[in-house]
């Protein structure tokens, strides 16, 4: 059977391994399994939440409201955006597949960092469109705007805070670099983990309505599976001008969100004291993580999100230490796939991260 070709040379994304899947290669018990591997909140979700899917269950029968008001509108008052600025996905990287189908085709050029979400470079070579790299392993926006002015690319991606290693940009250079991008370029921010930047550090903080007034060719990307800790809901959405997100609407498929998911996310948006304790907490914990890399001498690169990266030195192997930790029932991510030798570590719960350094510390 022939498939199409544009298939060929895309590799299948890995998410990190689940719960289940573990308990059934090394016959652990799910209680003594610990998944610091997704960036999932380790909180969990608010009881708000869950409070208030439980009273909805019997509604699963019915198809969901498409027009997914009441989470429009939410959003709209949290960011100050009309509701024709909203479009809402399946995770934010169903929304990543609508505008890059919508701007781009096989001719195109689609430019990202060296390191970064790995779906930017899969959707893109759906449609065939070429995919450059920055050389830097962070961020460095004078490299983004000289591959600008030489490959002319018709999307361009800024992950910040980045996924898998944690840097952030500041807004005040986000916006000196947007003044010298053309209209017609369109710049994505995709700020999956911006709560926790925004906690650590203002001057890392995005204002959506605020960009998106100023440049008609941004779009903004947020979701509910980091700090609101909805990961298993798939909730995601995109802010920009009316003019992109009409385009968007017309690859959006109908009831793309359940209804269980719109009203966990809505009540979510409002139960602010939960983000922000998760937030806290997770500071708190890091911390922990950087008093332990400097114990055990491994580089980290200093993060803005709910993860860590820890670089391992050149006698340490990251794959290697990754399945050690897997067969003790503690699961990370493993950045080899990323040409990368370190692990990425969600912060997890006092006990979680706990247990994580002992065991580290025998593999090291």
């Amino acid at each position: 059977m022939k498939f199409n070709k544009k298939l060929e040379n895309i590799k299948t994304y890995e998410a990190g391994k689940p719960i289940e899947l573990v308990v059934r290669e090394f016959g652990i018990e799910p209680k003594d399994i610990v998944k610091l591997a997704s960036n999932e909140n380790p909180y969990g979700t608010s009881k708000k939440v869950i409070e208030a899917v439980s009273t909805i269950v019997s509604k699963m029968a019915l198809y969901p409201d498409d027009s997914m008001t009441k989470l429009k509108n939410g959003l709209s008052r949290r960011f100050g955006v009309g509701v024709e600025n909203v479009i809402i996905g399946s995770g934010s990287d169903q929304v990543i597949e609508f505008l890059i189908h919508a701007k781009a085709d096989e001719n195109s050029k689609i430019l990202m960092n060296s390191i970064t979400f790995a779906m930017y470079e899969i959707y893109a070579k759906h449609i065939g469109a070429t995919v450059i790299r920055t050389a830097s392993q962070e961020h460095n926006l004078d490299e983004f705007y000289e591959l600008y002015k030489k490959e002319s690319p018709q999307i361009i991606f800024l992950c910040t805070p980045n996924n898998p290693t944690g840097d952030a940009l500041d807004a005040d250079k986000i916006y000196k670099f947007l003044e010298k991008i053309d209209n017609d370029t369109m710049v994505v921010i995709d700020a999956a983990y911006i709560e926790y930047a925004t906690h650590k550090d203002s001057a890392k903080a995005l204002n959506p309505s605020d960009l998106i007034e100023k440049f008609s060719n941004v779009i903004y990307l947020g979701t509910f599976s980091k700090a609101y800790g909805l990961g298993g809901m798939r909730v995601g959405y995109g802010l920009a001008d009316s003019t992109i997100i009409k385009e968007l609407y017309k690859l959006r498929p109908p009831f793309n969100i359940t209804t269980l998911s719109l009203e966990a996310a809505s009540v979510a948006l409002e139960d602010e004291e939960f983000v922000q304790k998760s937030i806290s907490s997770n500071f708190i914990e890091m911390k922990r993580y950087e008093e332990f890399a400097k114990e055990q001498k491994i580089d980290i690169i200093e993060s803005y999100t709910n993860f860590i990266t820890l670089c391992l030195n050149a006698n340490q192997n990251s794959t290697k230490i990754a399945n050690q930790l897997l067969q003790k029932g503690m699961i990370v991510r493993d950045l080899n796939s990323y040409n990368m030798n370190a692990i990425r570590v969600t912060i997890g719960t006092h006990e979680q991260n706990s247990r994580f350094f002992e065991l580290v510390k025998q593999f090291l």
